[in-house]
């Protein structure tokens, strides 16, 4: 059909630069000059920047083709559209965890069970249930965690074990892929810990022994998935790293990265073009200084038995210090833990003595184990990531202590060669301070960037007294660490808020895939950011605080999220579900963008507009 008005092309270009995208594309369907005109690059430019609200500094995507389809990209291929809600488990659904092939994945709750297998692979697209397991029978007050090991035969299934007396304390169990046996059981003190994969056969555990009112000691323990026959003549556990905590902080929440050398990274980041957007900005007064480019939308002793030697060598290493820890008994323990009966002269006074212990008897760090590389240099290395704190007991640092490749198995002595030297702790490798409240992190695919959600203090606050933090911020602001440069990418996300305080804050878990980084919160949302552009895209609606997202690693356009309200939804694109509901072809269908204004009635699109 040919154009009546015989407009000129800059003419009509000029009239759809004031038109919104929507529609652009109705009048791109008049006629083929208009078809033309909707389709070029300068008017989609202008769109993309409007729309999302993208500063023009902010270059686009290096593997983008064009504006358009980049739009498109952003527009059409987030997983917002609710497919399905899944009601299996009967309480509290606290943390879900794909398989790496994304064919399967398995959730943990209150209900104290985990769904071992949801398939996802099914013919009509539905996903459904094909084994639980309760851990009940084990004394198990809930399940927290799981993670599938790197050739999916093995699940790590972390949880609160119930001990006498109400106490409470963590365990971690390894259940078979294979016919869903129950291989082994490991102690995790303290449940937070979580637990990790180091390798498709040994894992991560934790265990805490405290030594005075303020200060312990974290014991990080591989641990072997199971016994074989060697076992009777091969170690199944042996002691990695002994970690001094001051001012009543622990470690937490452990994880492995495996750093290759980045030459081909899954997610082409530009730093260098938006720090000097930031740095632009800054001059021209519309940033203040540090503050990242925003998107902004408005422990217990309950074990049945302790391990002996370990108690042994801590009780010798203190007998060396030329400061000598008082006797406790666990029932004053107990109370002196949580550091209520203590003065605030006392609390200072013992920090000062584990400053002196810890400066005295703890290994020199190696800064060659962590020395930044550049993409072409350098060898992979295998981190092993954690919170922690020296300020107070709330975590706020992320440390970082490199495993060697001879750590990577159980044989060898039992406890390492520490034992028989002066030197009692190990020192961290690297420390990166995020300055608030950590309560969440996760990696990307590749393992390069590590996303870490916390809660602000407030600027320029002193903490006086470990026993008080500061107030925390109920926005969350979510950090990129770029674990090549070991450094703190300043383009915090935010768009999310959590309301508990300090000291009932819990773990709200993240995840990443190749262009996208999803959050739960605690007002009933979760959030899919856009990792190059840094803006918010869309909020995943539930009844109650959303704890847990997860991409499927064989196809982001599928995400499952999990929440207080019992409940896992499963999101597609609105791609796939177009394709989902259109005849069955042999080649993908393709049609363009005007098509998807009708899957809009069952998410909050995250873009200028709600």
């Amino acid at each position: 059909m040919a154009s009546g008005l015989g407009l000129p092309d800059s003419l009509v270009l000029e009239i759809f630069l004031h038109l919104p995208h929507a529609a652009v594309m109705r009048a791109g369907q008049t006629c083929h000059q208009w078809f033309s005109v909707s389709r070029d690059e300068f008017l989609w430019r202008e769109l993309f920047y409007t729309y999302y609200r993208i500063p023009r500094s902010v270059p686009r995507h290096p593997a983008a083709v064009s504006w358009y389809r980049e739009f498109k990209r952003l527009y059409d291929c987030i997983p917002c559209v609710e497919v399905q809600t899944l009601k299996e488990h009967h309480d509290q659904v606290l943390h879900l965890a794909f398989s790496h092939r994304g064919h399967r994945f398995s959730s943990c709750s209150k209900d104290c069970t985990v769904k071992q297998l949801w398939d996802t692979e099914r013919t009509d697209g539905a996903i459904s249930l094909v084994h639980s397991a309760s851990m009940r029978q084990f004394n198990w007050g809930y399940t927290q965690f799981s993670q599938f090991n790197s050739d999916d035969t093995l699940l790590l299934v972390s949880g609160v074990y119930l001990g006498p007396q109400h106490s409470s304390s963590g365990e971690i169990a390894v259940l078979s892929l294979d016919n869903y046996t129950l291989l082994s059981r490991v102690r995790n003190k303290p449940y937070d810990v979580f637990g990790c994969w180091l390798n498709e056969t040994h894992l991560i555990s934790g265990n805490l022994h405290w030594i005075g009112n303020m200060t312990s000691c974290t014991v990080l323990w591989l641990n072997k998935a199971f016994q074989d026959i060697e076992s009777e003549n091969v170690n199944v556990v042996k002691r990695l790293f002994k970690i001094q905590n001051i001012n009543a902080s622990t470690i937490r929440t452990v994880m492995v990265a495996h750093c290759g050398r980045h030459d081909s990274p899954d997610l082409l980041l530009d730093y260098e073009a938006q720090s000097q957007a930031q740095v632009l900005a800054q001059q021209h007064g519309d940033l203040r200084e540090h503050q990242p480019l925003l998107f902004d939308l408005g422990a217990s002793d309950s074990e049945d038995e302790d391990e002996q030697e370990e108690e042994e060598e801590c009780e010798q290493g203190e007998k060396k210090c030329s400061a000598h820890w008082p006797h406790f008994s666990p029932s004053v323990l107990e109370h002196l833990r949580h550091g209520l009966h203590s003065t605030a002269h006392e609390r200072e006074l013992e920090a000062q003595v584990a400053h002196l212990m810890g400066s005295r008897r703890t290994k020199a760090p190696d800064s060659s184990l962590v020395t930044p590389t550049s993409p072409v240099e350098g060898e992979d290395k295998t981190y092993l990531l954690f919170t922690t704190g020296s300020l107070t007991y709330s975590p706020h640092q992320i440390g970082i202590k490199r495993i060697m490749p001879d750590q990577m198995t159980t044989c060898g002595p039992v406890l390492g060669e520490e034992r028989s030297t002066e030197e009692f702790f190990d020192s961290l490798d690297h420390v990166i301070d995020i300055h608030g409240h950590i309560i969440g992190m996760g990696l990307s695919p590749d393992h390069r960037y590590l996303y870490v959600n916390s809660r602000a203090w407030p600027t320029g606050c002193v903490i006086s007294d470990p026993m008080s933090p500061p107030p925390i911020a109920e926005e969350i602001d979510l950090h990129v660490i770029d674990l090549k440069s070991l450094r703190e990418e300043r383009r915090s996300l935010r768009a999310h808020r959590a309301f508990t305080p300090n000291n009932e804050c819990f773990f709200i878990f993240l995840d990443v895939s190749r262009d996208f980084v999803a959050s739960g919160a605690e007002d009933k949302h979760g959030y899919i950011w856009d990792r190059h552009y840094n803006i918010c895209l869309a909020r995943l609606q539930h009844d109650d605080v959303v704890n847990s997202v997860a991409f499927s690693p064989a196809d982001q356009e599928l995400l499952l999220s999990a929440s207080d309200d019992s409940t896992i939804k499963v999101w597609r694109s609105p791609r796939m579900v177009r394709l989902a509901q259109s005849p069955k072809r042999h080649l993908r269908s393709r049609s363009n963008l005007s098509s998807l204004l009708g899957h809009r009635n069952t998410t909050s699109r995250v873009n200028g507009n709600p």
